[in-house]
C-alpha cells in the first residue's frame, strides 16, 4: 500500500469540494449557509461488526455515507459535507481501497455530498471507518427525539425488517427467492433525507431506526416521557419479509428488533394523520401509522390483533 500522503492524492482528492482545500491543509474552511443552523452527527463501522469482511468495498463505502445521511434525515437537515477517518490494514487488497472510493463517489453525486477532510491510518486489525456528517436547517427547527405527546401517532417510512434479514441470508442463515433483494436492503440502505425535511414544523419527535424498531422506540419513549403501544399486524413488511414470516414465524421478533432498517420513526398529532400522508406522497416516501403515544411509563409494548402484549426476547442491537 503506498505512503498516507500518496494515498489520499490517489484516491480521496478526487472526492474533496470547496472548503476542503484540495486535502492539503490540516483542516477544512467552510462557511454555513447564510440564516441556517450546523446539524452534525457521526458514525462508525467497524468490518466484522457492522459489515461483512467480504462484503464488496465499494457498497461499504456507501453505506458508511447512507448512514450518517440517514441521521441528517432523523433531524429533517440538508446535507453540506463530511469528514472521514479510515484505520486500514496493511494486508487490504489492493483494489479494495480504489473501489470503497468508487463507492463514495457515486454516492456523492446522488446526495450531492463531498469530503471536507479527515485521517487515514493504518491498523493491525479490522477495517475501521468513521464519518461525521455536516447538515444545515433553519434556526430552531430541526427534529428532536423529545416532543411525543399521549395520543400521538406513531409513524415509520418505507418497510421494516429487510436489513435484519438481509443481514441472514449474508451470513447463510436465510434463504429464498428474494435472498438478493434482503441482502441489498443490509448492504445499502435508503437515507430519508426528502421526508425528512418535509416533516419539519409537524412531526413532534423522530429518529432514524438503526437498532431495531422496538429499542430505538424506546428511546423516543424516554427522551419524551410516555409509553408506545405498536400494533403487529400494522407493520409495513416487504413481500419478502412477509415470505419468510410465513415460513418461520418466529422471525417476527428479528423483524421487530434486528436493526439495519434506517427508516424514519416519528411522532405526530392524531389529527395530522392526512397532512402527513400527503407530505410523504411529495417527498416520494411511503408511511405507514404502526401505532400510537400513551401516557404510562417510557416502554414499548408490541400487541397482537386482539390486543395483546407479545413477548420479545430480541429487543435490540446493543455493541456493549
Amino acid at each position: 500500500m503506498p505512503g498516507e500522503f500518496a494515498l489520499i492524492a490517489r484516491h480521496f482528492r478526487r472526492l474533496a469540494g470547496p472548503g476542503a482545500l484540495d486535502l492539503q491543509d490540516d483542516a477544512a474552511v467552510l462557511a454555513p449557509p447564510r440564516g441556517r443552523e450546523l446539524v452534525l452527527a457521526a458514525d462508525a463501522m467497524v468490518a466484522g461488526v457492522h459489515f461483512l469482511p467480504d462484503d464488496p468495498p465499494e457498497e461499504v463505502g456507501r453505506k458508511l455515507l447512507r448512514v450518517n445521511l440517514s441521521d441528517l434525515a432523523a433531524m429533517g437537515a440538508v446535507p453540506l459535507g463530511y469528514l472521514m477517518t479510515t484505520a486500514l490494514p496493511r494486508t487490504l487488497p489492493a483494489d479494495w481501497l480504489g473501489r470503497f472510493v468508487e463507492g463514495l463517489a457515486a454516492d456523492q453525486a446522488e446526495y450531492g455530498v463531498s469530503v471536507l477532510g479527515g485521517d487515514t491510518v493504518s491498523t493491525p486489525g479490522p477495517v475501521a471507518l468513521s464519518l461525521t456528517i455536516l447538515g444545515h436547517v433553519a434556526p430552531g427547527t430541526a427534529l428532536r427525539r423529545a416532543g411525543a405527546r399521549p395520543g400521538d401517532g406513531l409513524w415509520v417510512s418505507g418497510t421494516i425488517g429487510d436489513g435484519a434479514l438481509g443481514l441472514l441470508v449474508l451470513q447463510g442463515r436465510l434463504a429464498g427467492d428474494a435472498a438478493g433483494h434482503l441482502a441489498r436492503r443490509y448492504r445499502l440502505p435508503q437515507p430519508r433525507l426528502a421526508l425528512g425535511q418535509a416533516l419539519l414544523g409537524l412531526a413532534r419527535a423522530a429518529m432514524d431506526v438503526s437498532d431495531g424498531l422496538v429499542q430505538d422506540c424506546g428511546h423516543l419513549c424516554r427522551a419524551c416521557g410516555c409509553g408506545a403501544e405498536i400494533e403487529a399486524a400494522a407493520l409495513p413488511l416487504s413481500p419478502a419479509a412477509l415470505a419468510a414470516l410465513a415460513a418461520e414465524p418466529g422471525l417476527l421478533a428479528t423483524l421487530l428488533g434486528g436493526g439495519d432498517d434506517y427508516e424514519l420513526l416519528f411522532a405526530a398529532p392524531a389529527e395530522a394523520a392526512a397532512e402527513v400522508e400527503a407530505r410523504a406522497a411529495r417527498a416520494g416516501t411511503p408511511v405507514t401509522r404502526i401505532g400510537r403515544f400513551a401516557a404510562g411509563p417510557a416502554r414499548v409494548r408490541v400487541l397482537d390483533a386482539a390486543g395483546a402484549e407479545l413477548p420479545l426476547p430480541q429487543a435490540g442491537w446493543s455493541h456493549f
